[in-house]
């Protein structure tokens, strides 16, 4: 189970939002390269960078310290961004800047070619994310519900050739009271790709209850508020996961 540590990007700084409110932003760091460094030394295997502002906007808002980022980080592990990546320009930018994987979400709703699009022009390196409530996957940095279903959109995409699913549960990120074990199986099972749990995970007993579940399918699970708040310790979560999960072949 890879345990994936989250910098979240608002106005060149990191912060975490509490379900997704750009105006419930809390401030961790002034430098998010610094902190990649951190996650590094303590032995992270991949980051997770979300640019906030470019979620909103449709394009990318904090490039430059993404790219400070990924010059701190220096190849060492992969790094995924999400947020504000519209089109296939931006995506090449990117990953020749050395990031390893996009994360498209509002576009692979509204704009499904262009996901398409971008899984053939880079394959192995688009990861789709999902981020529902009650089952239905919400779009626009989560401020529009869509009618479609979680599942059903998952498949759709997967034949498309992205090389995972991100499934965020929108009611129960940030709020610290654990992953939506339930729904996220639920997905994994309908899937051949691998799914990347997100939102929620508090405490040791959800990192269990995770590797409970990662015969099903489910790879990892992205950490934000709790690692920066202290109530995960993530060499303690990771060496867990290690020891409770599978063996890597």
């Amino acid at each position: 189970m890879l345990l994936i540590p989250a910098i979240d990007l608002k106005d060149g700084r990191c912060v975490r939002l509490r379900q997704g409110d750009m105006d419930d932003a809390t401030v961790f760091s002034e430098d998010p390269a610094a902190m990649a460094r951190q996650w590094l030394e303590r032995g992270a295997r991949r980051l997770h960078l979300v640019d906030l502002n470019g979620a909103v906007a449709g394009k990318p808002k904090n490039e430059a310290a993404i790219r400070s980022i990924l010059k701190a980080v220096g190849g060492a592990i992969p790094v995924q961004l999400g947020g504000g990546i519209r089109d296939l320009d931006t995506i090449e930018r990117y990953l020749d800047a050395g990031l390893a994987y996009v994360i498209i979400g509002t576009a692979a709703v509204k704009n499904p070619g262009f996901l398409h699009d971008a899984c053939g022009a880079f394959p192995g390196s688009v990861i789709v994310g999902l981020d529902a409530r009650d089952g239905k996957v919400a779009t626009d940095g989560w401020s529009k519900l869509t009618g479609h279903d979680v599942l059903d959109l998952a498949k759709k995409f997967e034949d498309y050739g992205v090389d995972s699913v991100i499934y965020t549960d929108i009611g129960r990120d940030g709020m610290l009271n654990g992953i939506n074990i339930e729904a996220t199986v639920r997905l994994a099972q309908g899937l051949t790709v691998p799914v990347i749990a997100s939102g929620g995970a508090g405490s040791l007993d959800d990192i269990r209850a995770l590797c409970e579940i990662e015969g099903e399918g489910v790879s990892g699970v992205i950490l934000g508020r709790a690692l920066y708040e202290g109530r995960l310790d993530f060499q303690q979560a990771q060496a867990l996961a290690d020891e409770l999960g599978q063996p890597e072949v």
